[in-house]
């Protein structure tokens, strides 16, 4: 991989965007991305995703270089269309996805990181979508899972004013999991990433599933779903393992079976 540091401990892959000076995720970028998720999918010594950013930034976003060289907006729509079916991918991902997000989350670096499933921030970093002091909007599906997290208000003042908010102030919002000092964030992403590793991979591909539901299911089919994955989870090596380890008050060993 040429954009990518790849390395994995413990059942945890940690992947390190670098494309310097910003890590701005270009076309080749993103399909880079999208071939580690193909091979984390089969992967079984793979159960947690962490990524971030090497050098000062997580992702300042788009390659913007890349723009000039869009003939139109057809062809603009369809490098939209390519991030957008990328990041909902990692959204639906069967393994938990962990944004450790240092220096700026901006643009389609935030976008990148809302598709995630938790977003871990140091105290000072910046985030935010300043799509709009260019003229343009965002692309990847940020107009849609910014206001999930912090509400249609919230995210219209963070869109329509370009502003970026501190790690600090992205915990008060929603918009973050957890602040940490910078010296500190990395090990604190990995402590929740070997929690996240520990737990039976059944059990955890069925709650990403459940929780995802909302986004094509009515409120009883996702209650009917979620009885119906409790009854098969069950029926699964790894909840007789967890069972039988609970009552014999030792630590379970789950094989994702």
């Amino acid at each position: 991989m040429k954009y990518f540091n790849l390395r994995k401990e413990n059942f945890i892959a940690i992947v390190t965007i670098k494309h310097p000076p910003a890590n701005a995720l270009s076309s080749v970028v993103l399909k880079e991305l999208s071939i580690l998720f193909d091979q984390f999918e089969t992967d079984d010594h793979v159960r947690v995703i962490v990524l971030h950013g090497e050098g000062r930034f997580f992702s300042a976003g788009a390659d913007i270089k890349e723009f000039v060289h869009v003939q139109n907006g057809t062809e603009f729509s369809s490098l939209s269309k390519d991030g957008q079916q990328l990041f909902e991918r990692i959204e639906l991902f069967p393994k938990p996805v962990i944004a450790a997000i240092h220096g700026a989350a901006l643009g389609g670096g935030l976008e990148l990181a809302l598709a995630c499933h938790m977003r871990i921030v140091t105290e000072d970093a910046k985030l935010g979508l300043p799509e709009l002091q260019l003229g343009l909007i965002p692309g990847f599906f940020g107009t849609e899972r910014l206001p999930l997290y912090i509400g249609k208000s919230q995210a219209l003042e963070l869109l329509l004013t370009s502003a970026t908010i501190r790690g600090t102030d992205a915990v008060q919002l929603g918009l973050a999991n957890h602040a940490f000092p910078d010296e500190t964030m990395f090990e604190e992403v990995l402590i929740i990433a070997r929690k996240c590793a520990e737990k039976g991979p059944i059990s955890v591909k069925a709650v990403i599933s459940l929780l995802n539901g909302y986004k094509v299911l009515n409120y009883y089919e996702r209650m009917e779903r979620e009885a119906i994955l409790f009854g098969e989870v069950f029926e699964s090596a790894d909840a007789k393992e967890g069972i039988s380890a609970f009552l014999e008050k030792r630590t379970p060993v789950f094989k994702g079976k």
